[in-house]
C-alpha cells in the first residue's frame, strides 16, 4: 500500500459522509457484487401486475422461486443452461401454474425487463468511491454475458467494474464454490482479502460457506436463512457496506 492510500485509510468514515473517497480497509482489497445488489429487478414485478391485474404478485413470485430452483437443480444435475434461458424456462412452469396465459407479446415485454434494469440509486456513487479508494470492482452473478453487459450499459456503470464474472464462464450456479472461486482467480488475490456483498440470504450463506468477507445488503429486510452460518455484517444498501469496511482497518 503506498503513502497516499495510507493517507487516504486515516481520513476515516467522515470522508464519505462529506462526499469524498471512502477509506477502505487495509486487508480488503476488492469487493465483488451478486447482480441483484446492484441492479433493481422490482420494476419486473411492477409489470407483471400491469399484464395480469391481481395475479401479477402470485406470478412473479412463482416465477422467481422456480428461476433458482432451476439453477440448483440445473448445477446438481450437471445440466447447465445459462440464466436468461433458465429464466425464460421458469417463466413457463410458473404460467402454466397458476394458469395463466401468456402471450408471446407479454412474455417478451417481461423477459426484455430483464435487460433494461436500473441500478439501485445509491450504487453509482458508491462506486466510484470505492474504486477512488483503491478498490477492485466485479461483478459475480447468476447473470448470463448478455444480461450483464445490457444492464450495465442500460445503468450508466459499465466501465466501473473491473471484472464481470458470470456464471456462465463455470457452466455452474451460486452457491456452487467454483462459482465464488471467479473471484479469487479475476482479482489474484486470496479470498480473504475480497468483501462479497450478496443480494440474498441463500447467497450470502454460500459466500460465507466459501470463505469470503461477505455483506448481505439486505435491501427487502428479510430475515437470515436458517442454515447454521448467519453473516455478521447486513446492511441495506451501500452507504452501510461503506460504513461496515471501515471497521475492518
Amino acid at each position: 500500500m503506498d503513502l497516499d492510500r495510507r493517507s487516504f485509510i486515516g481520513a476515516g468514515a467522515a470522508a464519505l459522509v462529506a462526499n469524498s473517497a471512502l477509506a477502505a480497509p487495509a486487508r480488503i482489497k476488492a469487493i465483488a457484487f451478486d447482480g441483484l445488489a446492484i441492479f433493481d429487478a422490482r420494476p419486473i414485478g411492477a409489470i407483471a401486475e400491469q399484464l395480469f391485474p391481481g395475479r401479477g404478485d402470485a406470478l412473479l413470485a412463482a416465477w422467481r422461486t422456480r428461476q433458482f430452483e432451476y439453477t440448483w437443480l440445473r448445477s446438481l444435475t450437471g445440466r447447465y443452461a445459462d440464466f436468461l434461458t433458465v429464466t425464460d424456462e421458469a417463466l413457463t412452469f410458473a404460467a402454466a401454474l397458476l394458469k395463466i396465459e401468456v402471450t408471446p407479446a407479454q412474455r417478451r415485454q417481461l423477459m426484455d425487463r430483464f435487460l433494461t434494469l436500473d441500478a439501485w440509486p445509491d450504487v453509482a456513487p458508491a462506486l466510484g468511491r470505492f474504486r477512488d479508494a483503491g478498490l477492485k470492482l466485479a461483478l459475480l452473478t447468476n447473470f448470463s454475458p448478455s444480461m450483464i453487459d445490457a444492464n450495465a450499459r442500460h445503468a450508466g456503470i459499465d466501465g466501473l467494474f473491473d471484472h464481470r464474472l458470470s456464471t456462465d464462464r463455470v457452466q455452474v450456479y451460486k452457491p456452487d464454490p467454483r462459482a465464488y472461486r471467479m473471484g479469487i482467480d479475476a482479482f489474484g488475490l486470496p479470498k480473504e482479502e475480497i468483501m462479497f456483498v450478496a443480494f440474498a440470504g441463500w447467497d450470502a450463506h454460500g459466500a460465507l460457506s466459501f470463505g469470503y468477507p461477505t455483506f448481505w445488503a439486505n435491501r427487502a429486510g428479510l430475515p437470515a436463512e436458517e442454515l447454521g452460518l448467519k453473516p455478521r455484517a447486513i446492511g441495506r444498501g451501500m452507504a452501510e457496506l461503506a460504513a461496515h469496511l471501515e471497521t475492518l482497518q
